[in-house]
């Protein structure tokens, strides 16, 4: 069954599916906070307010805002999930450029997401069975 990008069902979906492998994956040992506006979505009221936090080894993406965030990051909803879901990383460097990515705060942290989030066979597997539940 597949869902929207950052719907509740998707939230629910991938929380799901990275706590299935909490126990295989590496400890991510950077601790990064970052709110994420995420605008012209296409099922809720234009905007839909999420975070990522790693602060407790693992990686959290769910729905609202962090008090204490590193950064914001704005950004469209199709520039989203092409980063978050497809892990185009290509599109990000473009995306940022044309200024479809917007960053307030720390932006060293930002940049540090790329790179602070260890891989594994694992981490590979959570990423492709996310994009299998991604409409």
């Amino acid at each position: 069954m597949t869902h929207a990008f950052l719907s509740n069902e998707w939230i629910d979906a991938a929380r799901e599916i990275r706590e299935k492998y909490s126990d295989q994956v590496p400890e991510i040992p950077t601790a990064i906070k970052i709110n994420l506006a995420i605008l012209e979505v296409p099922f809720d009221e234009d905007t839909v307010n999420a975070f990522f936090d790693t602060s407790s080894g693992g990686l959290q993406l769910e729905l609202g805002e962090l008090d204490d965030a590193d950064a914001t990051i704005t950004t469209d909803y199709e520039t989203a999930q092409s980063l978050f879901v497809e892990q185009d990383q290509t599109i990000a460097m473009q995306a940022f450029m044309a200024g479809k990515i917007k960053v307030q705060g720390d932006m060293m942290k930002m940049m540090a997401m790329q790179t602070a989030i260890p891989s594994n066979e694992f981490t590979d597997t959570i990423a492709e069975e996310i994009k299998s539940i991604t409409a």
